[in-house]
């Protein structure tokens, strides 16, 4: 074996290992989850070099000088300010959702309008209009990390598979009965699962469009959807007040995650897919244990539904966004205990979002405003204003350089 490079991944913190065995190349990745300021970045090159055989003395001083530039990025502290950009003026009718790509280069927009758009957010300008949806266009995203494809889910009962440098549809997933409003790439982007209202999954090849199975056993419509990190597995949120752990082998389903008692809005993996956290109308938010099935907590402090919930980019702390006006963060690496109230929205906060670094948080509400706050304080740094109605996303790009807000008033705005 030879070491050919060190590769950095910021966020969440790793370090890649591209190195030759006999005619291939290959790749190893190292987790650096628990890298702070405080970190012994010698003494962390030496027990990595303890453990990588491919690793010799002589690539030590390179190694550590790797380490200390991933230090320096993933721990900067330093507050940053937001100035507003650009204004994209999107769409005819009202907009559904926003992504980014990996870069931070371009977004999506989907439409009420029927219509996915891509956007260059250097310059603002309209790259692509995707067309071919009969009804709303509600869920768009990139196949990262390579974004060469958009996945776009519709109110049609389809979903579309599209180029994202000249837009031409690639593929059209047929099969649902009721609108799909929810839609994802697997991890090695071989596969295409779709959520439908009409309370099933489907899971479709990439390559052919072709259907492979159908997830039943919801009895209600399903809201949200999400891979694990192998792609062997995928879990469902539903109105019906349950998470469906799925195999995507057998297209059946493993565990019900049973405890909620109202409609689910959403439920989502930590980093490495050992906890899942739901969040739901009845006001609370559990965190699940992935291998035993089991309720590890119920986070009760919320005096409202609680519209959204997402997990920082290590997996050790939870965001919740709430009706009642706030976002929280909490703990969950060791005692789930409330680490950050914020507070200062004057009406529902449905989208809440860490920054890469995890030490900011991003919020946008029905007041018309997305709010910036210290994850470590609680405090609002910046408000971030100029939409004219609801603003129910948000979004950072990788690098947190770039924030991304869309509004019911058919605008988006870049922040730089």
């Amino acid at each position: 074996m030879k070491l050919l490079k060190f590769l950095l991944r910021y966020f969440p913190p790793g370090l890649a290992l591209e190195y030759t065995q006999g005619q291939d190349v290959k790749t190893k990745m190292i987790d650096l989850l628990d890298l702070s300021a405080e970190t012994d970045i010698r003494a962390l090159a030496e027990s990595i070099k303890a453990a990588e055989p491919v690793i010799t003395e002589n690539v030590m001083e390179q190694l550590v000088e790797t380490l200390q530039k991933l230090q320096a990025k993933v721990c900067d502290t330093n507050t940053k300010r937001y100035y507003k950009y650009k204004t994209l003026h999107t769409h005819l009718l009202p907009l559904t959702n926003v992504a980014f790509d990996k870069l931070g280069k371009r977004c999506l927009t989907g439409s009420y309008d029927r219509t996915c758009k891509v956007w260059d957010i250097d310059n603002g300008t309209e790259l692509l209009t995707l067309e071919g949806h009969q009804n709303a266009v509600y869920t768009v995203s990139f196949n990262n990390t390579t974004s060469d494809k958009i996945l776009t889910g519709s109110f049609d009962k389809t979903a579309k598979v599209w180029c994202s440098r000249i837009g031409h549809c690639l593929q059209t997933m047929w099969g649902h009965d009721a609108q799909v409003v929810v839609a994802k790439f697997s991890p090695n982007n071989s596969k295409v699962a779709t959520g439908s209202m009409d309370m099933t999954s489907k899971i479709f090849q990439l390559a052919t469009g072709d259907e492979m199975g159908t997830l039943r056993g919801h009895t209600a419509e399903i809201v949200a959807l999400h891979f694990n990190n192998d792609g062997s597995q995928i879990i469902t949120g539903s109105f019906d007040g349950t998470v469906s752990v799925w195999d995507t082998r057998t297209f059946g389903r493993t565990s019900v995650l049973i405890g909620h008692r109202s409609e689910l809005s959403n439920c989502v993996y930590n980093f490495d897919c050992s906890l899942i956290a739901s969040s739901s109308m009845d006001k609370t938010v559990k965190v699940w244990d992935t291998r035993m099935n089991s309720c590890l907590a119920t986070l009760r402090e919320h005096e409202d539904e609680v519209l959204d919930v997402t997990f920082d980019n290590n997996g050790k702390k939870l965001a919740t966004a709430s009706s009642d006006t706030t976002a929280r963060v909490w703990d969950v690496s060791t005692n789930f205990q409330q680490l950050a109230l914020m507070k200062g929205h004057r009406e529902e906060v449905s989208k809440v979002c860490f920054s890469p670094s995890s030490q900011h948080l991003l919020t946008s509400s029905s007041d018309g405003t997305s709010k910036l706050w210290s994850v470590k304080s609680g405090c609002c740094i910046q408000v971030l204003d100029g939409h004219t109605d609801d603003v129910f996303s948000c979004a950072f790009s990788y690098d947190g350089d770039t924030i991304i807000t869309a509004s019911k008033d058919n605008t988006c705005m870049i922040w730089r």
